[in-house]
């Protein structure tokens, strides 16, 4: 199946679905993506059902890569699959293989605890976080100031 990459198209016909103002802005993947994150929440906000794949893709590489930029380095592994991963956090890192620290969640789960609608306590207690290694707990870098 090809992928749908994250375009103003596919983020307006979202947007629209939503009835929210056309996305007019830089049609470069960064802008794209903070875009995206915003029309996510108007739609959890609105209670609307899941937007398509690359909108949520776009929001969770909008939220990793601002983690990763908030607390780089190479020690702890953050996985959203299917849509995305990042390395973050200082100390020790791993060169090959399976990392020591890593963190695996769903879309919903990762995009709910970086805008802090969802506190690590909560989500780890109800098994929506997966969480493996001494440094694998992100309560110091959540949620994520967004600008």
């Amino acid at each position: 199946m090809p992928r749908t990459p994250l375009s103003s198209t596919v983020l307006n016909e979202q947007r629209a679905a939503l009835g929210l103002a056309p996305y007019t802005g830089a049609d470069e993947p960064a802008a794209l993506r903070r875009a995206a994150l915003d029309t996510v929440l108007a739609g959890v906000e609105a209670g609307a059902a899941e937007p398509s794949r690359p909108v949520v893709r776009g929001a969770v590489r909008y939220l990793l890569d601002r983690l990763a930029e908030l607390a780089p380095g190479r020690s702890v592994e953050v996985r959203v699959p299917p849509h995305a991963a990042v390395q973050c956090i200082d100390g020790p890192h791993h060169t090959r293989g399976t990392p020591p620290n890593v963190v695996e969640m769903d879309a919903a789960t990762w995009i709910a605890l970086a805008t802090g609608r969802l506190t690590w306590e909560d989500a780890a207690s109800n098994g929506r976080v997966r969480a493996s290694g001494p440094r694998a707990d992100l309560t110091p870098h959540l949620p994520l100031p967004l600008d």
